[in-house]
């Protein structure tokens, strides 16, 4: 419930009170993370080399009860327990006893934390943090508890203490344990109905259960959230003067602004103008895609559209592909792709250093690509590998005008759409793209990588290659829709 809660609070409101009838099936996606994360904990369950109680082929008060007497008698080390009060339950991966008590921990098949890169050591997740603070709270309650320093053992082998004495952030005086405490009586409000939940449309909707049930109510209620960027925070601060996407788009905006400045806290006057350009687009008042500002693009011999996929949960970037153009000239397309055939350090190593040749040999020549992901991928990329190419060189490319991201450098900056988002799938589609396959998406993908490595199926293998040649092909769709949208003046009327 409080993990459900932290994704979305609508969901946990769902989950409770809504027919389980009106759920989507759970994504092939979603049944892999579950089996993946199973796979992990057995896997580094059978490393541990020290003696420990397992108590995974245990359920209910069984578990319950052989996990309490281990408790009592102070067993080193228990896998798979369960522990609860009145009204908290609870089943961390292990509880290992320390001189005072015992702290709880998880095994995860992702990394322990967020934001780690060249520049930051990351913080902890959310969501992990809120359930190691579940087990802690169970614990002290138990008069078990050794100190509020649970652990996350991730995917890279590390055991990362989470102290939840301390701030969520730098900049934020909230510690974990407050967050924690404050996220628990929210729960049991809910629980009680004291607080009502709304839906909101957002990226986390994707792998939810409710995502087809909550989009048809919040087109029905015309949502403020169905604005591209207008999400939960927004759509909360400015519903007590506007609560449609309709309403907001046929009143000035004017009536929005006071002495120069929104009536609503947070939101500058430039991103105001731009969330009711796009409302009145979504309320028809505004017919067709614009440009606020005439693009110019390179003009090379040769055009390439980049997409990668990764499974972020392996850490593992296994597939560079291209749709390659020349002169513009669709007879002179072809998709080229680098493809891991396994799942090792050398083959990742080795489609990365074949992709950059693969560039190197057209450069100079306009290269597109859609948000900030490619980017982040071959950089962290060159830091892992670094005798392949040097991060400095990898800066110097992308940082070349022939380089283009079409999301942040383009659509964002200069044009808007009568979309629910600017993602390339909903603006691709606009345009009058189709993908091939049935379900196209990133998480799809990963699930089909997933089962390539297991049975080495050639259709699979295809069925990756061809869905990431029309993300390729779908960018360069955009790049031709783009370049025959009017020009219309930015500002609202």
């Amino acid at each position: 419930m409080l993990y459900n809660y932290i994704q979305c609070p609508h969901r946990l409101y769902l989950d409770l009170f809504e027919d389980p009838a009106k759920r989507n099936p759970e994504s092939s996606f979603v049944r892999l993370l579950w089996e993946r994360g199973i796979d992990f904990e057995e896997q580094v369950v059978a490393k541990l080399g020290i003696p420990f109680l397992d108590l995974s082929t245990l359920s209910g008060t069984e578990k319950e009860i052989k996990t309490k007497e281990a408790l009592r008698r102070g067993a080193a080390l228990i896998y798979n327990g369960r522990i609860s009060t009145d009204h908290l339950v609870g089943e961390p991966d292990f509880l290992l006893k320390r001189k005072d008590g015992y702290i709880a921990g998880d095994i995860k098949s992702g990394a322990a934390l967020e934001g780690e890169n060249s520049e930051s050591e990351g913080k902890p997740k959310k969501h992990y943090a809120i359930q190691l603070s579940l087990y802690t709270d169970i614990l002290e309650q138990l008069d078990y508890s050794s100190s509020r320093t649970p652990l996350i053992h991730d995917i890279k082998g590390r055991d990362i203490v989470y102290d939840l004495s301390q701030p969520k952030g730098k900049n934020e005086k909230t510690t974990w344990w407050e967050e924690y405490l404050k996220t628990l009586v929210e729960v049991k409000q809910l629980l009680k109905k004291e607080i009502i939940t709304t839906p909101a449309n957002g990226t986390i909707c994707k792998l939810c259960h409710w995502r087809s049930y909550c989009f048809k109510n919040l087109i029905n209620s015309k949502d403020l959230t169905l604005i591209p960027e207008l999400g939960r925070r927004k759509r909360d601060t400015m519903q007590k003067q506007v609560s449609k996407f309709s309403d907001f788009a046929h009143k000035p905006i004017s009536d929005f602004i006071q002495d120069k400045k929104t009536v609503f806290s947070g939101i500058g006057l430039p991103t105001l103008e731009k969330l009711h350009a796009r409302a009145r687009l979504l309320a028809g008042i505004d017919k067709g895609a614009y440009t606020r500002k005439k693009i110019k693009f390179p003009k090379t011999g040769i055009e390439l559209f980049f997409d990668i996929e990764t499974d972020p949960m392996r850490d593992f970037c296994y597939l560079h592909g291209f749709v390659e153009r020349q002169q513009r000239n669709p007879a002179t397309e072809r998709y080229v792709a680098f493809f891991a055939d396994e799942l090792t350090e050398k083959e990742e190593e080795r489609i990365f250093i074949d992709a950059w040749h693969y560039i190197k040999q057209h450069f100079p020549c306009t290269v597109y690509y859609y948000s900030h992901y490619e980017k982040t991928i071959w950089k962290k990329l060159g830091a892992k590998y670094p005798e392949l190419i040097s991060l400095a060189e990898l800066e110097t490319f992308f940082n070349s005008p022939l380089v283009i991201d079409l999301y942040n450098d383009v659509v964002r900056k200069y044009t808007e759409w009568p979309t629910y988002s600017y993602s390339v799938k909903d603006l691709a589609q606009y345009l009058g793209f189709r993908w091939r396959d049935e379900s196209p998406s990133g998480a799809e993908s990963i699930e089909w990588y997933h089962r390539w490595l297991e049975f080495k199926n050639p259709e699979i293998k295809e069925r990756i290659l061809q869905y990431n040649e029309d993300d390729c092909r779908a960018m360069m769709v955009l790049l031709e829709g783009i370049q025959s949208l009017p020009l219309k003046a930015q500002k609202s009327n």
